[in-house]
Order: structure tokens, then C-alpha cells, then sequence
């Protein structure tokens, strides 16, 4: 699962979501008391001022690269401004336990990459900076052109607005055109309906060649949960209500009974044990469908897979997906100053224009829909088509996953669940309920 830029170690969707348990044991570290950072705040806004921002980018090689030349250009255009840069710790998925770290000692930046389920526990620190009424007096920003997930998870629980997006995705359909034309079944359409897949995932499925419709993690990660959600999302039903789990409603019971009937009744799923086989077994044309994000189109140039892409299949026309939006997080230290000036850079920094030379020229999908017409994003659509259908798909982002504290141990839970069901070991509802029971339990614990 991981993305073209290897050493860039932001863009690991494996790392990702392994990342996202470390927010446990980080958590209750994020409430220590700060000290004053060393320098001597300003007690009013002078614009003109001398000012030092820290920015953990959480990015290496490459992507670090980009970053910089754009930082030293708003240097230039802001001489006042000096922007001093790192990863800010090995890899990213220790950003959030080296966060809670400068919490304690006053050291924490001005600005930090982190991962969209930090969101709550980062809110939940008294550290960070509430942009809202800044965002509300500057209709310059475009704030309505970020996604709706994007803007979601940006502002936890519906409070405070703690930053920018930094980087967003969403999971389409891609479909194998070698195994669909060898079983002579018609590619898939935008206007697909589960049940046009289900269909031809069991058409395309031959055990004879050791070939599948369709392949899914049954690892019990946050790849197995997060691949389920826009099925209950389409149904109508929801993660949560409040600090209750309410995903083994009516509409979740549906969902999981029809990737069971799927995985067990067809025989059509390859259940994946490592989250990484389904993506190989795809390239090499042994599987006919996954649904997976535009970290998976380069390896597929690279294996030379014949390919397709469209948006996931939908219920009622419904075709909602899922975003695992990331963010740029803004601290509060309290100077008007750095206040001032870690806005403007963050409202620069993902504007259109600066960000077809960031996500765009580094491969990720644009921030904003307009950016789809410029030259750098068509040239990244010859390299990797498909990207366009994927950066189209971001409008039925519109649902973020939760980022309240426990979401870990709620997506363990249910994720546990899922792979049980679908291996023929339990059934949806019991399943579902037994984990909704455990998760209402974490979330309360938090």
C-alpha cells in the first residue's frame, strides 16, 4: 500500500492508519500544562514585525523538497518571515507522540503536519489555534472549495477550526481490464449499483485460474474498517450518534449481510490477511476489482496493469465514499504575530496556486477542484490515469470518518467484526452488535 514516492514517509496509507494507534498511548499526554516557549510573545499585531514560525512538515526526500522551495519563496515575499522547517520526527506516525512531548515542554511548533484522526485529540489539548472567525472574514480563502470531509475533519466534532487541509484522497473503484476481457463481462460504469457488482464479481471469479471478483481485508486494521463505512453511509446509517456506536443498525446489518453473501454464498472475495496481498494479486491480474485510493495507481503503471477507474458503485444513487482527509494543524502561542503570520502562510500555502506545485506535481489528488484544469495536474493524469476520476470522486467525500477520542478501539472493534463475519464466522448482526457494545464502552472510557 505504499505510495510512488517511497522515502517520502508522510504517504504510507499502511502507515497511516497504523498511525492512528499511537493517538491511545499520546492521548492523555496531549492535557499536560505548557510552559512559555523562549522567546518573549507580542501582546498586539504588528504585521511588519520580525517573526519566527516552526513548521513540522512530516515529510521527507522529495515532498520535503517541494516544501522548502515554497517556504523560502514566502520568505522572499514576506522578508519578515523566517520559516523554520523539519519533519519534526522520524517518520509521521511518531508526530503525534512528539507533539504531545513539546505540549509538556513548551516546544510544540506553530504549525504541524498530522494525520485527520489526531483531530479530536489535538482540539482536545487547549493548544491549538481556533481560526474560525478568521476563515469567516476572509471569503479570499475559498474555505467552501475544500471538500466537505476535508473541512469536517478540520474542525473535530463540529468545534473549532484548528488548521487547513494539508492532503486528501478517497477510495474509487478500479477495475482489472485484462480479467474483466478475459471473462468477457462489461466494465464497470459511474452509474454502477452494488448489485451490478456483486454480479460481476461472481462472473469474474474462477477457481480454476485462482481468480476473484473482488478483494478485501479481513486483517481486522482500519483497512477493513474503513472500506465498510461507505457501505453504511449509502444505506442511511451512521458511526455513531453522540458517544454511542450505532453502526449495527438495520443499515449496517444490510451492509455487512451483503459483503458476507459476497465473501461466503459467491465465493467471490479474496479476503486479504495483510492488507497488502489484494492490491499485488490485482496487478498481476488475479484479482478483477478493488476499491483503493491514487497511492495504488502508481504501482499498477509500474506492474503495467491494464486498468480502469470509476467512482464506487451506489445505493439509490447514492455513491458516497470515504476521505481520509490529513491536516495542517495550527498551535496558539499566544503572539498575535505568529498567529497572524502562520494564517497567511497556511491560506497561501493551500491555495490553488501554490498547491498544484505541492499535491498536484507531488502525485497526491489537488485540494480544490479547480486545480483540475491546469497543466500539472493534466500532465499527472498521462502518467496515472484514472487520477482525474479520483480528484471528480472527492464531491461525494462528503462524510468524514469520526475523530473523536476511541475511534481506534471503535475501528478494532468493528473491524474484528467484519473479518469475522466475512470468514464465515459470525453473523452480521450478533457480530455487529457485540462490537457497537465495545466501542459504546471505549468511547465512554475516554
Amino acid at each position: 500500500m505504499i505510495r510512488h514516492h517511497h522515502s517520502a514517509f508522510r504517504h504510507s496509507r499502511t502507515i497511516r492508519r497504523r498511525a492512528a494507534a499511537v493517538a491511545i498511548a499520546a492521548s492523555a499526554a496531549l492535557g499536560l500544562a505548557a510552559c512559555s516557549s523562549g522567546s518573549q510573545p507580542a501582546t498586539s499585531l504588528d504585521p511588519d514585525a520580525d517573526v519566527t514560525l516552526t513548521w513540522w512538515t512530516g515529510q521527507a526526500d522529495q515532498a520535503q523538497t517541494i516544501l522548502e522551495g515554497l517556504a523560502d519563496e514566502f520568505e522572499q515575499e514576506h522578508p519578515n518571515v523566517t520559516i523554520e522547517m523539519s519533519s519534526g520526527a522520524p517518520s509521521t506516525e511518531d508526530l503525534l507522540q512528539k507533539l504531545s512531548s513539546s505540549f509538556a515542554g513548551g516546544t510544540y511548533p506553530d504549525i504541524s503536519y498530522a494525520f485527520g484522526s489526531w483531530a479530536s485529540e489535538l482540539a482536545g489539548s487547549d493548544r491549538t489555534l481556533d481560526i474560525t472567525d478568521r476563515l469567516n472574514d476572509d471569503p479570499d480563502v475559498g474555505w467552501e472549495e475544500f471538500s466537505g470531509a476535508a473541512r469536517a475533519t478540520a474542525q473535530p466534532e463540529g468545534g473549532a477550526t484548528i488548521g487547513f487541509p494539508a492532503v486528501v484522497d478517497n477510495i474509487s473503484l478500479i477495475y482489472n481490464k485484462t480479467v474483466f476481457d478475459a471473462a468477457g463481462v462489461d466494465y464497470p460504469t459511474q452509474d454502477w449499483t452494488w448489485e451490478d457488482f456483486r454480479e460481476a464479481a461472481a462472473e469474474l471469479t474462477d477457481p480454476a485460474t485462482k481468480t476473484y471478483g473482488y478483494g478485501y481485508s479481513v486483517s481486522g486494521s482500519e483497512e477493513t474498517t474503513w472500506q465498510f463505512w461507505p457501505h453504511l453511509w449509502q444505506r442511511g446509517g451512521q458511526i455513531l450518534d453522540g458517544s454511542e456506536a450505532t453502526f449495527d443498525s438495520q443499515e449496517g446489518v444490510d451492509a455487512l449481510t451483503f459483503l458476507r453473501e459476497m465473501a461466503v454464498e459467491d465465493e467471490s472475495v479474496y479476503l486479504d490477511q495483510t492488507d497488502t496481498k489484494f492490491g499485488q494479486f490485482f496487478a498481476s491480474d488475479q484479482i478483477g476489482m478493488i476499491t483503493s485510493g491514487p497511492w495504488t495507481l502508481y504501482d499498477l503503471q509500474t506492474a503495467g496493469t491494464d486498468y480502469g477507474v470509476v467512482p464506487l458503485p451506489g445505493t439509490d444513487g447514492d455513491h458516497t465514499t470515504i476521505s481520509g482527509a490529513d491536516i495542517w494543524v495550527m498551535f496558539d502561542h499566544e503572539d498575535p504575530n505568529r498567529e497572524h503570520w502562520s494564517y497567511e502562510f497556511m491560506s497561501w500555502l493551500t491555495a490553488a496556486e501554490q498547491d498544484v506545485r505541492w499535491n498536484v506535481v507531488y502525485g497526491n489528488l489537488p485540494l480544490r477542484e479547480s486545480e483540475t484544469e491546469t497543466p500539472e495536474f493534466q500532465e499527472q493524469v498521462e502518467q496515472m490515469p484514472g487520477l482525474d476520476v479520483m480528484a471528480a470522486n472527492s464531491e461525494n467525500a462528503t462524510i468524514p470518518r469520526p475523530t473523536v477520542p476511541g475511534y481506534v478501539n471503535l475501528s478494532e472493534a468493528i473491524g474484528t467484526a467484519i473479518s469475522q463475519v466475512l470468514q464465515g464466522q459470525a453473523e452480521p448482526q450478533e457480530a455487529l452488535e457485540g462490537a457497537a457494545d465495545d466501542a459504546t464502552a471505549a468511547l465512554e472510557d475516554e
